[in-house]
C-alpha cells in the first residue's frame, strides 16, 4: 500500500496539482488537509474519474478533511469520540460538541484505519487556541491509546498536518521560532505523548537527520532558502510500522506556481490488501 497526506491548502485551487500526483505516483490513499470547502464544493467527480472513493468532511471555507482511496472506503467517521471543539468568540471557554471544526476523518481503506487529521494551529502561546490545541491532543493521545488496548494488532495510521516540529531537527532555526507556537515543550510532550502509546513517526528512518521538511512559508523566500519546518507525518501503529519498507517527502510539489505551501509524505506498506 501507498499512503500519502498532503495538505493541499485548498482542493479547488490545487485539484489539477493533485489529480496529476496521484496519478503519477500511483497512491493508493490519500489523505488531505485544509480542503477549503464544503463537502457540497468538493470535486467528488474528478477523483472518481481516477478510480478514487472520497470521503470529507468540510464545514465551511476554513479547515476541511478528506480520505482518497482506491483500496475501499468504509467506515467512515466524522471526528474522533469526544473530539473537543472551540468558539472563537467565547474567549477561553472551549465547547465540548462533538465536531464543530472539520478537523478529522477516519475510514478504513484496504484493511489499515486511515485518520485524516489537521491539528489546530494554536496561534500564540497565549491564545485561547493554543489551549484548545493541547486538549485536542490530549484527546486523540486517549482515543489512540483505547485502539490500541482494544486490538494490539490493529492497523492504524494518524496522519495529516500536525502543527508541531517535535524536535529542533524539524525546523530551520529553533532560534527562530523561540517563544512561538509549534515547537513549545507543551506541544512537543502533547506529541510525544501520542508517540508513546505506540504510534511511529514511519519516515525518520528512512530520512534522518536535518533538514527534512515538509512546509515553507510562502513569505520570506522560505522555501528557495531552505527554511522550512517537518509538521506533516505518519504516525503508524505497531502492526503498520513493521510493515514499512520506505517513507518520504515529495519535495519537488512546492515546486513551481500555485503549489500548497506542504509537500506531500509519502509512505510505502508491505501489506496484503484487504477487499473492500
Amino acid at each position: 500500500m501507498r499512503l500519502a497526506t498532503w495538505n493541499v491548502n485548498s482542493i479547488r485551487s490545487r485539484l489539477d496539482r493533485v489529480a496529476a500526483w496521484l496519478d503519477r505516483q500511483d497512491i493508493d490513499v490519500l489523505a488531505m488537509q485544509e480542503t477549503k470547502c464544503r463537502d457540497d464544493q468538493f470535486p467528488f467527480e474528478r477523483f472518481e474519474e481516477l478510480g478514487y472513493e472520497v470521503a470529507h468532511l468540510g464545514i465551511n471555507q476554513w479547515n476541511g478533511v478528506a480520505i482518497a482511496s482506491r483500496v475501499g472506503l468504509e467506515d467512515v467517521e466524522l471526528g474522533f469520540p469526544n473530539q473537543p471543539g472551540f468558539d472563537k468568540d467565547a474567549g477561553e471557554s472551549l465547547i465540548s460538541t462533538p465536531i464543530v471544526e472539520s478537523r478529522a476523518l477516519g475510514a478504513t481503506c484496504g484493511g489499515v484505519r486511515v485518520w485524516s487529521l489537521y491539528v489546530p494551529n494554536g496561534r500564540a502561546l497565549a491564545d485561547p487556541h493554543y489551549a484548545y490545541k493541547l486538549e485536542w491532543l490530549e484527546t486523540l493521545r486517549a482515543n489512540a491509546a483505547n485502539w490500541l488496548t482494544e486490538d494490539p494488532q490493529a492497523k492504524i495510521a494518524l496522519v495529516g498536518d500536525w502543527n508541531i516540529a517535535p524536535t529542533d531537527d524539524d525546523v530551520w532555526s529553533p532560534a527562530f521560532f523561540e517563544g512561538k507556537t509549534h515547537t513549545s515543550q507543551p506541544e512537543r510532550d502533547a506529541f510525544d505523548a501520542i508517540v508513546d502509546t505506540g504510534f511511529a513517526d514511519v519516515m525518520r528512518p528512512f530520512a534522518p537527520g536535518p533538514g527534512v521538511y515538509t512546509y515553507w512559508d510562502y513569505t520570506q523566500l522560505r522555501f528557495p532558502r531552505k527554511e522550512g519546518m517537518r509538521i506533516d507525518f505518519v504516525l503508524a501503529s505497531p502492526a503498520l510500522a513493521a510493515a514499512t519498507t520506505d517513507a518520504g517527502v515529495d519535495r519537488e510539489e512546492r515546486k513551481g506556481k500555485g503549489a500548497s505551501d506542504h509537500a506531500p509524505v509519502v509512505a510505502e506498506f508491505d501489506i496484503p490488501l484487504e477487499p473492500s
